[in-house]
């Protein structure tokens, strides 16, 4: 359960303060520590608001979750801010409210994400209710089964949008039973299945401060911060074993589809393959292609030709899911009905003129311009900056990430487009999802292999 803060959103909200000078938005002054308990603690300071977010990462994302139990990384994490050992749910959240602060957990895929947002002056009060909940949490067994019946009810709801229909079903087709293969929220019967012991279990095992990243960024001291964080986690010691790295996905050669029958006016589409790891040395390079291919929004060529051409996407885009380990490369767009299997045709046909013919000089310079320049919104708000210096961390960026990011996406070239286009897209073995009302749709596979209008 999250405890959003009223007063401090107001503020930023109505004056939009950046935190960054115009002048040198790129750079950041990160301080790098590590705590006695094995914790990496990484520091911004900024003192032009008085103003501390704090951002925790725990190797307790749903990659870690048992293969008979999805849905579980998700849950505890939830359910850790429902109060603490001395104080109910109803009480934990009215100290939160009192301050104008926020502290949440939120499960997600490869981690879970711990944090907080405070006053200056309420920094202490509330790190350490942060705190309270993360090394002494109250997981009592009513709080947990609310929680989990929400969650099943979130997913039930889910499980109404053909969008989401669409997901689910090419995730699993691509990963299988491996750690990426299953939604993080679980699926609605195997939550239900979970208990109070199962949270205790999977609290116990993943929340160890020596496996875990801290950024904070704002109005502190680096040196006093670290001293508060020696004191508050004392008691969280330990470190989770590494977890094996899963077999990369792969899809055979063909066509591969996946036809959901759904009453829907539209047809929900995903297409793609295996894709890279945020680690994998050619991510910059990928970057620029797919921002041309199909991740550039009304620049790219995907949206250019199926939906401003050929009038048949409402929306269509492309993109490489990067995370600790090799994700997907996904293509999702939304037609109607009949004119699923053309829009299907135009895609497979631009992804496949992309492997073959250079990118002109003004699609590349466009991609790099966009990329370089919309960077240094990643890093304008205090809460971008905590975020974004986890990711320095867990992907091992460097310190000096933001300073070296546009030279990595600058440095891409034609040729190098091309070189990555065609080792990592791979239209001639693809999962294709098509949820859709399939008597209107009528996909053939075989026409579409073959490249053929309907």
């Amino acid at each position: 359960m999250k405890t959003r803060f009223r007063f401090l959103a107001i503020v930023v909200a109505v004056l939009s303060i950046r935190v960054l000078a115009a002048g040198d938005a790129c750079a950041l002054d990160i301080k790098r520590m590590t705590l006695s308990n094995g914790a990496v603690l990484l520091v911004s300071e900024q003192h032009q608001l008085p103003m501390v977010t704090m951002a925790i990462a725990f190797d307790a994302g749903s990659r870690r979750d048992p293969a008979d139990h999805p849905g579980l990384a998700s849950l505890t994490a939830e359910c850790l801010t429902l109060g603490t050992r001395d104080l109910t749910p109803e009480e934990f959240n009215r100290k939160v409210d009192f301050m104008g602060s926020s502290v949440s957990v939120d499960g997600g895929r490869d981690f879970a994400s711990a944090g907080m947002t405070s006053l200056s002056k309420y920094r202490d009060d509330t790190l350490h209710l942060l705190a309270q909940a993360l090394t002494q949490p109250r997981l009592a067994p009513e709080d947990i089964e609310r929680k989990r019946a929400e969650q099943v009810a979130a997913i039930k709801a889910q499980e109404e949008q053909p969008g989401y229909v669409a997901g689910v079903k090419f995730n699993r087709m691509l990963f299988g039973d491996s750690p990426y293969g299953h939604p993080s929220e679980g699926y609605a019967d195997s939550v239900e299945k979970l208990t109070p012991e199962d949270i205790h279990s999977f609290y116990d095992a993943h929340y160890k401060m020596g496996s875990a990243v801290i950024a904070v960024a704002g109005d502190v001291n680096a040196d006093e911060i670290k001293a508060k964080l020696e004191q508050e986690f004392a008691s969280l010691s330990g470190a989770v074993p590494a977890q094996p790295e899963p077999p990369a996905p792969n899809v055979a050669a063909g066509l591969h589809p996946e036809l959901i029958d759904r009453n829907v006016a539209q047809a929900n589409i995903i297409m793609g393959f295996g894709g890279i790891a945020r680690s994998n040395p050619d991510y910059y390079k990928i970057q620029v292609m797919n921002y041309i291919l199909g991740g550039g929004g009304f620049a790219s060529r995907l949206t250019q030709v199926v939906r401003s051409k050929a009038g048949l996407a409402y929306s269509i885009g492309s993109g490489f899911e990067a995370a600790k380990f090799p994700g997907s490369f996904e293509v999702s767009l939304q037609t109607k009905n009949q004119s699923a299997s053309e829009a299907i045709r135009l895609v497979l046909q631009q992804i496949r003129q992309i492997q073959e013919q250079q990118v002109s000089q003004h699609d590349i310079d466009a991609a790099k311009k966009y990329l370089i320049g919309s960077f240094p919104l990643k890093i304008d708000r205090l809460s971008s900056i905590a975020h974004f210096m986890l990711q320095i961390e867990l992907y091992g960026l460097g310190l000096d990430y933001a300073d070296r990011y546009p030279k990595l996406i600058d440095a891409v070239t034609r040729v190098d487009i091309l070189a990555v286009a065609k080792k990592y897209l791979h239209p001639d073995a693809i999962n294709l999802v098509v949820v859709a009302n399939q008597q209107e749709a009528g996909i053939k596979a075989a026409a579409l292999e073959t490249g053929q209008p309907r």
